[in-house]
Order: C-alpha cells, then structure tokens, then sequence
C-alpha cells in the first residue's frame, strides 16, 4: 500500500462511473488506484431538517479510514450533500488531507437517482468532480480560469463548461505537490 487513491463506491455505483473515474485519477496524477468499499452507508451523516447528508462527517470518517500514509480515498455516493453555508454540494474534500466526495445526485444526467448515461455526461461530470476534489486533497485551491479542473462550480452549467483537464498553472502546482509528497514518502 501507500501513496495510493482509493475510489470507494457507497451504494450500488456502477462501473460506468467508477471505471473511468479510476482510470482519469491514475492518468493525471501517476499514482495507482484502486475501487474499494470502505463505507457501507453515510446514515450517520444525515440531517432529518435539510434532508441531505453533511459532507464533512463523511470525510472525517473516511479519514479514519485510510489504510496508510500517503493514501487518498474518494467516496462516490448517490446521495445529495451539503455543509451548512450552501444549500448542496457536488463533492467536497480535505484540503491537503485524505479524504474527499463526490455525489452523483446532482451530477447525474437525468436527474437524482438516475442510473442512466446514455451521452456520458453524467461520467463526464464525475470525472470533473473526482479531479477537482482529489486536486484539494494534495492543496490546489479554486482557479480562476473558467476552463479549469480546478475552477469553483457554482451551477452545473459551469461543470459542464470546464474542461477535464488543469491549467497551465494548477498543473504546475500538482506536480510540485505530488513530488513534494514522493519525496516525504520515501524518506520514511
């Protein structure tokens, strides 16, 4: 084990997301990935007055879960999240820490719930969110270029805009964060 991102599917998330997702992580950052459960459910996450799951108990607890230092997970879940400034939140992440998630409740093509993607966007989406939530984890903050992984989205109209890619100098920032940390790691 080790420096390594841990895609980690709550609910019954198919392969159609997890696949490329997993696929997209191992090419833009070079570490191997991996899809494992790590959570069964996030019930304990659950707010009966917002009718959403807090995204920030999530992530302590998959913290906690982390099987090595150096390690990443990202849960994928269909449930709809939030923290408590916003009214939802496509994913959300540690920043520089283990753990972050994404919800396909929004992201999903057709609606909450949808388990159909027929013209990939909802893979699109996710590929988008897995990136950008994963970028946070090794300390990239929001950019300003629009076209950006790392771009703040505000409606799915500026997901969808976004490319699947990082800029010009967010890229160099995660380079220098993913060598910084191969360094830290191997001096252990």
């Amino acid at each position: 084990m080790g420096r390594e991102i841990i895609i980690s599917p709550i609910g019954a998330i198919p392969s159609s997301v997890t696949v490329p997702v997993r696929k997209a992580i191992a090419r833009n950052f070079g570490l191997p990935a991996r899809t494992a459960p790590l959570l069964q459910h996030i019930d304990f996450a659950y707010s009966p007055a917002r009718q959403q799951y807090y995204s920030t108990a999530v992530l302590d607890r998959l913290a906690e879960l982390s099987p090595s230092p150096g390690c990443r997970i990202l849960a994928v879940t269909y449930r709809d999240l939030y923290i408590p400034i916003l009214t939802h939140v496509y994913g959300e992440a540690q920043l520089k820490g283990a753990a972050a998630i994404i919800s396909l409740y929004r992201l999903a093509e057709y609606g909450p719930h949808s388990h159909v993607d027929e013209n990939g966007l909802t893979t699109q989406r996710s590929i988008k969110e897995a990136l950008h939530e994963l970028g946070h984890t090794l300390g990239l903050t929001h950019c300003r270029d629009a076209d950006c992984l790392m771009h703040y989205c505000r409606r799915m109209s500026d997901v969808d805009h976004k490319s699947e890619r990082f800029c010009r100098y967010c890229r160099v920032w995660l380079q220098d964060a993913l060598e910084e940390e191969r360094l830290a790691f191997s001096s252990r």
